[in-house]
């Protein structure tokens, strides 16, 4: 009988930097009949290496996390195990943080307010082969597809204006310290803008970043041979 029992949890990571909100969506999960938390993950690397091998079916997952960010980690996820079940559970509302969500293969997106009866139904439903959405989250979603259709931006035309500026310093071969020199701005503060840029630019190194550049904006490729500064953004940085 203990056996059947345990077959028919449905067991569940969750993945979020903060203690108390990890600690707090434990307690839910084991407090749903039918549920069980299966692990808890402070980054998306650890949630990579960890659930890559778990025995686990659904996953709870926070978009904004130092080093590599929730949509990147499901994008990774759904590449090793198809058949897992993601949903977000995030404070963010914006229309491309959704659907970014939603194309690197979340099944569902809820805000991190939710009561424990709308996370329970939530998982219910992805289990049950339905994609959760907090109301407001829906709402958004149709409103979207009922505004009138524009021409493709390109990736590059979603970074901030400080973010594009960084992008070109790269491109241009300077260094970290050269761009914190030309910009004004700290060592720290440059890895940060880096990280978010190779977030949105869905790449892991400075080549890739600049490959995407040049080929999104035509630009030729500059003579100056680029930094053999490292291209890893410090996971200490926090944004």
């Amino acid at each position: 009988m203990k056996d059947t029992k345990q077959k028919m949890m449905t067991r569940i990571a969750i993945v979020d930097d903060d203690e108390r909100l990890r600690s707090q969506f434990k307690r839910m999960v084991n407090h749903f009949e039918g549920c069980q938390c299966a692990g808890l993950f402070a980054s998306g690397e650890d949630a990579i290496a960890g659930i890559a091998l778990a025995n686990t079916e659904v996953v709870l997952m926070d978009i904004n996390m130092p080093g590599m960010g929730g949509i990147e980690c499901v994008r990774q996820l759904k590449a090793m195990r198809g058949e897992l079940e993601i949903i977000m559970l995030t404070v963010y509302q914006d229309t491309e943080n959704i659907f970014d969500s939603l194309a690197a293969g979340a099944s569902g997106y809820i805000l991190k307010r939710a009561v424990g009866a709308e996370l329970l139904a939530a998982i219910q439903q992805v289990r049950a082969g339905g994609s959760p959405m907090t109301g407001q989250i829906a709402r958004r979603v149709v409103q979207a597809f009922r505004q009138p259709r524009t021409p493709a931006i390109s990736e590059t035309e979603k970074l901030s204006p400080r973010e594009q500026e960084v992008l070109e310093l790269l491109a241009r071969g300077d260094t970290y310290k050269e761009i914190s020199s030309s910009l004004g701005i700290s060592y720290a503060t440059v890895h940060n803008y880096i990280r978010r840029m190779y977030e949105k630019l869905r790449v892991r190194s400075r080549a890739q970043a600049v490959n995407k550049f040049h080929a999104q904006t035509r630009q030729p490729h500059p003579d100056r041979t680029a930094s053999t500064e490292t291209e890893d953004v410090d996971s200490s940085v926090r944004s």
